[in-house]
């Protein structure tokens, strides 16, 4: 059987942002892409390329840290929403959730 890509970049020495994205009835999965740094990640919530992100964790493997940043993406989501206009309801939803927390 092969092995799996590995979703560690490259280049190591980066924060990299991975999404649990939420399913509904088929479960939850971790999101993993390419390009997933902070910016790129608020753009593609903006974008609307996460229907139900329920949880973001950023991750730098040479400095071997990983932490929960869904509360952060929200706030900065948040005080930006005023440059973006109108979001998706699911970072509008994310952003309800991290505020009750």
């Amino acid at each position: 059987m092969p092995d799996s890509p590995s979703i560690a970049p490259d280049d190591t020495d980066r924060e990299i942002h991975i999404v649990l994205e939420d399913y509904g009835s088929l479960g939850r999965a971790w999101i993993a892409k390419r390009e997933a740094d902070r910016p790129t990640l608020i753009q593609d919530l903006l974008d609307g390329q996460y229907e139900d992100p329920v949880r973001i964790v950023a991750f730098n493997t040479a400095e071997g840290w990983s932490r929960d940043v869904t509360k952060d993406i929200a706030d900065e989501l948040r005080r930006r929403s005023v440059e973006f206009g109108e979001v998706p309801e699911s970072v509008r939803e994310l952003m309800e959730a991290t505020s009750r927390r």
